[in-house]
């Protein structure tokens, strides 16, 4: 990667970081940030290997869920709702995502770093029911949202109601702090689910997923129940969350 100890001078590096903060957001993002992943290296290295852990930076990427979509979860047993949330929350915005990290990791090409875009939904072990990069951690570590208790990734803005992708470099572009856990005492996401899948643990780095969620619990619970979609929603913590919400009654009002 000696690409990236050829690009001059912070200058340089800033500028390119504000054209891809720019580019992101007329492109479609509603988030956009870029994680520090030297402090996560070896959780990097547990779930996607060496190859993945020589990228020092990441984009992250987010698009909001339709609020409104979200807010009929509970009436998912509704065929109408169950293809909407299916579609626009997941399918859609999985190829939006796709394609927007597509073109930055273009744009990072021609100036000449290494990238590697980690799709929106790649699983890529069967084992652990996990992705080979975590976007939620990206999207901590670049200081947009913190980790909540349902293992989701929580913004200040819309709560979990967001999809992410990420794309990984060796460009020197200034880094985003992560955010405090703006969680309190809430236990919304615990109580709702129906799996019972969510411990109540509080999100700690370097403790495994499995602590605080058990994701096969989850999984067995989205196969085991019949929707006009053929199975697989739930998405109860998503609705439920409170940063999430909090804007519904006004939103309704509108």
């Amino acid at each position: 990667m000696a690409e990236a100890e050829e690009f001059s001078g912070t200058q340089a590096a800033q500028s390119l970081g504000e054209s891809l903060r720019r580019s992101a957001l007329e492109w479609g993002a509603d988030f956009y940030g870029v994680a520090n992943l030297t402090v996560a290296r070896e959780a990097i290295v547990d779930q996607g290997g060496e190859m993945l852990a020589g990228f020092p930076r990441a984009l992250s990427l987010g698009i909001a869920m339709p609020p409104y979509i979200v807010d009929q979860l509970p009436h998912q047993d509704d065929a109408r709702v169950a293809a909407a949330y299916r579609a626009h929350s997941y399918d859609i915005l999985n190829r939006r995502l796709d394609g927007l990290a597509s073109r930055l990791n273009s744009v990072l090409q021609r100036e000449g770093f290494q990238t590697f875009p980690v799709p929106a939904s790649w699983r890529v072990s069967r084992e652990r029911l996990l992705g080979h990069f975590s976007h939620k951690m990206a999207a901590h570590l670049a200081g947009l949202g913190w980790i909540g208790r349902s293992c989701l990734l929580i913004t200040p803005e819309v709560g979990p109601r967001v999809r992410w992708a990420t794309v990984l470099t060796d460009a020197p572009l200034e880094t985003g702090s992560p955010m405090p856990n703006g969680c309190g005492d809430c236990r919304a996401c615990v109580d709702i689910c129906p799996a019972s899948a969510f411990s109540g643990r509080r999100f700690v780095a370097n403790e495994p997923r499995s602590v605080r969620f058990d994701v096969f619990k989850c999984r067995a619970y989205q196969e085991s129940i019949t929707t006009p979609e053929g199975g697989g929603l739930c998405g109860m913590c998503v609705y439920v969350c409170p940063h999430g919400q909090k804007n519904r009654d006004a939103r309704l009002c509108e």
